[in-house]
């Protein structure tokens, strides 16, 4: 019995072997691939749970706005059906791509290390003098909106340590007295949700749901639209209200993070509460000075969207009209007001703001520019293209092929184009903040007009350029934004091409010793101005759109992801 107790049986041989195999060839491998998910996080719970706030002007569960019900719609394909090319010529071309990501990595390597360095937990890191400073009430900006790109640029071991510091984040810790609302969404939240959608960690979203309820109480109000400011105080005291002369895109572009997060939590308050938002927009797009959009400024308190003469595309208006296309995609094409209020839009957008530039080589490229209600109902535009407006190309695209608009995809086209025109024209390689542009009569090919530009033209800048009124690059990702969009809608490499031009132009004239900086003019013929300053979307948005205009074509499909106005990609249904 003795013995053959000491002798061990042939299955316990067989298990023991088993075990051993398994944790060296199958455990091990998995646990260096994917540690998050074996991993443990120090979770701080933020030290006030916005969550038990009472709610002072509650809507009654009966007037409760559900997500839409229901299988979502078979929505047509927005991304090229791209197919690998094994020719020569396609060999090279993808490992010219693939040398290209790398270098657009090495920069964003670059910047990273210098903010762990320098700023880690900071909103920002001054690439110049290599300090950290917050602008966004001290939460980690640049941590919390890199999240996706780090995952995306498959740097897991920098992703999961940014994963445990964002598990220590407490909202209710900042020396701040408010947030901005419009930007702590679109960062905050939406680099949660993000992050959360690729990866899948809990911890995540737990900090998501967190945030949050903290911006749901921006809602509480006497007419339940959010302020510009979400004052803290105010907003647990229940005597928060709505501005009366808001940006418009400041408070009504919340709508695809709430949606995300009502959608992974069941909790349909959120949805509701940017509902409302969208019934507002709604009742309100054909009773303006210009019928079919929407003014730059809001009156919330009193509900007021027709009360502005200024109507654009650009800053202060711009993420409202970019969520239209994108809400109908992440709801599965089963809220059909989205596609209304686009469609209305945009054919007033094409009536009234689109403009071509005069050229000595009459190029077929289009801007976006600003108009003017006068009180005689004249509509008066101005010709100035903005760097922010440059998202309209790939808006034009996507709406395009969502909704089937053949039309549209060629106006993206031509804004897109122009946006690369104007990177190409300025002495540096890169687009000023804000531009005059000489307009031909209509959108039909102008010949060109040497006295006209003698008149009213800048001679320091090419052919066709008013001025560059605001000559600064900020480190903006819009014209990138499009042209990465138009290149995954079309398939075109040329598209590469023109994106190669414009970051080897911005590397040049933005980097520093530590990481990338606005500059202060793009027209400089030497060395350019550094102004130590680097917001968040260079990390979160410009890089990461450069990166995966380079990337294999199953990067973030467009079929299945919507990006967000921060480049947050959210899963569709």
């Amino acid at each position: 019995m003795g013995a053959i107790l000491r002798r061990p049986s042939r299955v316990a041989t067989i298990l023991a072997c088993t075990c051993i195999f398994y944790f060296f060839v199958i455990f091990l491998p998995r646990y260096n691939e994917a540690p998050a998910r074996l991993r443990e996080y120090a979770y701080v719970k933020s030290s006030f749970d916005w969550s038990s706030l009472p709610q002072r002007h509650p809507v009654p569960k009966s007037e409760l706005a559900s997500l839409p019900k229901g299988k979502p719609l078979s929505l047509p394909k927005v991304q090229f059906a791209f197919k690998k090319d094994k020719s020569s010529a396609g060999k090279i071309r993808a490992q010219t791509a693939a040398n290209r990501r790398e270098e657009v990595k090495a920069a964003f390597l670059k910047t990273w290390s210098s903010y762990k360095e320098h700023a880690w937990m900071y909103d920002e890191l001054t690439p110049v003098s290599g300090n950290g400073k917050n602008t966004f009430g001290g939460w980690a900006a640049t941590l919390v909106d890199a999240l996706d790109a780090l995952w995306i640029m498959d740097l897991k071991d920098e992703f999961y340590e940014a994963v445990a510091a964002v598990a220590t984040i407490d909202w209710d810790a900042t020396d701040e007295t408010a947030c901005n609302f419009f930007e702590t969404t679109i960062r905050h939240l939406g680099g949660l949700l993000s992050a959360y959608d690729l990866s899948r960690e809990p911890v995540l979203l737990l900090k998501a749901v967190e945030l949050g309820d903290m911006l749901y109480a921006a809602f509480d109000t006497p007419t339940r639209m959010p302020p510009f400011w979400l004052d803290f105080a105010k907003a647990k005291e229940g005597v928060l209200r709505p501005g009366t002369h808001d940006p418009s895109a400041s408070v009504t572009s919340s709508c695809l993070e709430f949606t995300r997060l009502a959608q992974l939590t069941g909790e349909d308050k959120y949805y509701d509460a940017i509902d409302r938002i969208t019934r507002l927009l709604d009742r309100a797009q054909n009773e303006t000075l210009l019928p079919g959009m929407w003014p730059t400024f809001f009156d919330m308190e009193n509900l007021n969207l027709a009360q502005d003469n200024e109507f654009t595309l650009g800053a202060l208006a711009d993420s409202l009209y970019e969520l239209l296309p994108k809400m109908y995609a992440l709801v599965g094409g089963l809220e059909p007001v989205y596609e209304k209020m686009y469609r209305e839009a945009m054919e007033t957008v094409a009536k009234h703001l689109l403009f071509r530039p005069m050229t000595p080589d009459q190029k077929d490229i289009l801007f976006s520019g600003n108009v003017y209600v006068r009180e005689d109902a004249r509509v008066d535009l101005q010709t100035e293209g903005q760097h922010l407006g440059c998202f309209v190309g790939g808006m034009f695209g996507l709406g395009g092929k969502l909704l089937g608009i053949p039309e549209h995809v060629r106006i993206g086209e031509k804004i897109t184009r122009g946006c690369v025109w104007a990177y190409d024209a300025m002495s540096t390689g890169i687009m000023p903040e804000i531009f005059g542009l000489i307009p031909c009569p209509t959108l039909e090919a102008c010949a060109w007009d040497e006295n006209q530009w003698q008149a009213r033209g800048d001679h320091s800048l090419q052919k066709g350029f008013q001025n560059a009124r605001d000559p600064r690059y900020l480190l903006r990702p819009e014209a990138i934004e499009s042209v990465f969009l138009m290149y995954r809608i079309t398939g075109n490499p040329e598209y590469q091409d023109m994106a190669w031009r414009m970051f080897t132009s911005i590397r040049a004239a933005t980097e520093t010793e530590l990481a990338f900086s606005a500059i202060a003019d793009v027209t400089a013929k030497g060395a350019t101005e550094k102004m130590d300053s680097m917001e968040s979307f260079w990390l979160s948005e410009t890089l990461k759109y450069f990166y995966m205009i380079f990337s294999p074509p199953d990067v973030i499909n467009l079929n299945e992801y919507v990006l967000n106005t921060e480049a947050h990609p959210l899963k569709r249904p």
